[in-house]
């Protein structure tokens, strides 16, 4: 864990050969794992930087098992950490090191139950995987949006505890705006069953809201239904080379009408950012060799097929583009003419964070300002940040359409992760700092977890976290649902 933080109190109940017994019954022998380095992929964050402990990992099938493991704990007071597919950033899936618990995955629930195209709907497990998901919507001639980097590996009831965010936000909204309806098992062990297919229900508090976004500490996703939409027939993708972040802006402004409303994503890369990727990601090509600092993946999609004779995305794109080289917003671009450049181009954007990891230590700062105030944002934190370490290298990137910045820095090259870290506490004010004064927020789509546990602290006001604490307390009383996470009680 990182030492700056310090465990909170969490419930420290030993899980017994008792209860082992009585989890056994619940689940089976191949519902549990017991050796340490079974357990290990699941005391571990896929970064490698935060280890805690369980007792025992348990794997429930069914939703009944996963209410049954969850009575006894509560019974015994026993914590639970509950986890998908273990690749959040922010420690939210991952046990404190004093944790004397269970960790709950929900891996071996991977059912797609029902999906209605006429409907324009899906009902899944939680555990099944999101690009699973994304393809059986493809399958039927429909379009699931929720799209990420992890997508091969991350679980869909992770994606909504977390509310995950993604590269289509901008025009679908975070991982709650997908959403019809949930089943929950909750922290004494009842099953809230609201799996209703319905766009509208006002029928007093919308529960479902209370469980995305929780990262597990109020109850356990079992199930969900999700929107789906119409397929895209026809997608035109470009990498641009930009004069700067605010021409990134405007560019996106005026892009809305000449798409007829039809940008999907909009991705802000710095040059280092896409050196970094090259150096590191094998197989990807550098869309356009420009010696420019900044650039954009633009994608406009449409539901309609592209008729002969007929204008389609690519056709206005490239008109828009060049009006935009006009007026000196765009200094260079390619858009893709085929699937595999398009591909190639997204690979880029997504391959940050692996070849991040392969390049050295880093910090990144996962934060949202409004839109218009992007460029400001960049320009000032840079500033902010290099006056406290001059020889740290930025690679600012995002989802700039919805105001997100992966505010990201390398270490100076031949400075190891202790040294690095020492600068952290202040590179981190400096941040979010700057990020209150702009009125944004310093956790854009990664959550809480762990790792901003104090910074949520120290920037919400006490309003607002008495009010989160007073809802832990009236459906956790005992706090064994993830503890000591997001809050400290």
């Amino acid at each position: 864990m990182p030492d700056t933080l310090t465990p909170p109190n969490i419930p420290t109940a030993p899980v017994t050969p008792a209860i082992l017994d009585g989890l056994r019954a619940v689940v089976g022998d191949k519902g549990l794992i017991l050796d340490e380095p079974g357990k290990e992929p699941f005391v571990r964050d896929w970064r490698g930087t935060l280890v805690g402990s369980a007792a025992v990992v348990v794997r429930p099938a069914t939703t009944e098992e996963v209410s049954g493991v969850v009575k006894l704990c509560h019974e015994h007071g026993i914590a639970i950490v509950p986890q998908g597919g273990n690749t959040g950033l922010m420690g939210g899936a991952t046990p404190w090191p004093t944790h004397s618990g269970i960790v709950l995955s929900l891996g071996r629930m991977n059912k797609v139950i029902e999906v209605d195209p006429v409907g324009y709907a899906m009902t899944v497990e939680a555990g099944c995987i999101l690009q699973t998901l994304q393809e059986t919507a493809a399958a039927h001639d429909r379009f699931f949006p929720l799209s990420l980097g992890a997508q091969g590996s991350c679980l869909i009831g992770g994606n909504l505890s977390t509310n995950a965010g993604g590269v289509q936000v901008l025009r679908y909204g975070n991982a709650r705006n997908l959403v019809l309806g949930l089943e929950v098992v909750l922290p004494n062990g009842d099953i809230w069953n609201g799996l209703r297919s319905l766009k509208k229900d006002n029928t007093g508090y919308d529960l479902k809201h209370l469980f995305m976004g929780a990262e597990g500490t109020l109850g356990i996703i079992t199930k969900a239904v999700l929107k789906l939409w119409p397929a895209p027939k026809d997608v035109a993708t470009a990498w641009l080379a930009v004069r700067d972040p605010q021409a990134a802006i405007e560019i996106l402004s005026e892009a809305h009408s000449a798409s007829e409303d039809n940008v999907g994503s909009c991705e802000l890369m710095s040059r280092a950012g896409v050196d970094m990727v090259m150096r590191h990601i094998p197989g990807v090509q550098d869309p356009l060799k420009a010696d420019t600092p900044w650039f954009l993946l633009l994608e406009w999609s449409s539901s309609r097929p592209r008729t002969d004779g007929a204008e389609g995305m690519a056709e206005k794109m490239e008109q828009f583009l060049a009006e935009q080289f006009e007026n000196g917003r765009v200094l260079d671009a390619v858009i893709a003419q085929n699937e595999a450049q398009a591909r190639n181009m997204w690979v880029i954007r997504e391959s940050v964070a692996p070849a991040s990891r392969a390049e050295g230590p880093g910090l990144s700062y996962d934060v949202s300002v409004s839109t218009s105030r992007v460029p400001a944002f960049i320009e000032q934190g840079l500033k902010a940040v290099t006056d406290i370490l001059p020889s740290i290298r930025p690679y600012p990137l995002g989802h700039i359409g919805d105001g997100n910045i992966h505010f990201s820095f390398m270490g100076p090259k031949g400075m190891d992760r202790e040294t690095l870290r020492q600068y952290s506490p202040a590179i981190t004010r400096a941040v979010n700092d700057l990020v209150r004064d702009m009125t944004g927020s310093i956790s854009a789509e990664h959550g809480i977890g762990i790792e901003k546990i104090d910074e949520l602290a120290h920037y919400r006001s006490k309003i607002e976290l008495d009010t989160m604490r007073s809802i832990k307390r009236a459906l956790d009383p005992k706090n064994i649902m993830n503890p000591g996470k997001i809050l400290r009680l």
